[in-house]
């Protein structure tokens, strides 16, 4: 029998690396991909990529315009931190934190779940090697779930439980792209930046640059990207 899931993929790395774990745990990946008010869309061409690369079945590309709320750097006029210091980056809640995002996805993800008769959702979330985000975090997964369980038709009868998989939230940056790396994962397909140029060039700079290009040096292994002003 199938096993259907829906999986959130924004085109990075995290959510990348998460497709191929879900197909190696034997799923049938649906892929759930937000066009939600970014000041590019280098993540869902990437994501786009990643999808037909990698023989997702389905991949719907949604459309949400937070930027009707803005609370973000990445969706408002506010500038995108850069080169900030090692520490900083686990310190506090950044301005790139975008109000109730992951809220947002997983209750589109439910939804699809249900349709598609899928109790399991997958989503990249990391408590270690990210920036601070509430919705990243063990506990708002583990309460997310259980709302879900009493919010759908199928969970109130009892015959369909959701099961959220967060398989990267207690790895480290090198940790995930050393899973990735032994599933296939190229990482030449994603997109991890906050502030690109508009060709699509990584700033090298941003909390998301930072944290990928010190991931991949603490792996051992070459960042296949071509950065910014000699970033790397």
């Amino acid at each position: 029998m199938e096993k259907k899931a829906v999986v959130l993929l924004s085109g990075g790395l995290d959510s990348s690396t998460v497709l191929l774990i879900a197909k190696d745990q034997g799923f049938s990946p649906n892929a759930l991909t937000f066009r939600y008010g970014l000041r590019h869309e280098f993540e869902i061409d990437a994501a786009k990529r990643i999808a037909q690369t990698y023989s997702v079945k389905d991949h719907i590309i949604v459309d949400i315009d937070l930027r009707a709320f803005g609370g973000s750097a990445l969706t408002d006029e506010r500038e995108v931190p850069k080169d900030r210091p090692a520490n900083e980056l686990s310190e506090g809640i950044p301005i790139t934190y975008v109000p109730a995002r992951n809220t947002i996805f997983l209750s589109f993800a439910l939804a699809w779940a249900e349709v598609l008769e899928a109790n399991d959702i997958f989503i990249g979330v990391n408590a270690l090697d990210y920036s601070g985000y509430p919705d990243c975090r063990p506990e708002y997964i583990k309460a997310y779930q259980s709302m879900a369980n009493l919010a759908t038709k199928a969970g109130v009868e009892g015959n369909q439980d959701t099961v959220i998989h967060t398989p990267l939230i207690d790895l480290t940056k090198a940790q995930i792209i050393h899973k990735g790396t032994e599933l296939g994962m190229d990482y030449s397909l994603t997109h991890s930046c906050y502030d690109p140029s508009n060709e699509g060039v990584p700033c090298g700079h941003c909390d998301a640059c930072q944290l990928r290009l010190r991931g991949f040096d603490d792996a051992g292994l070459t960042d296949p990207l071509t950065y910014m002003d000699n970033a790397r």
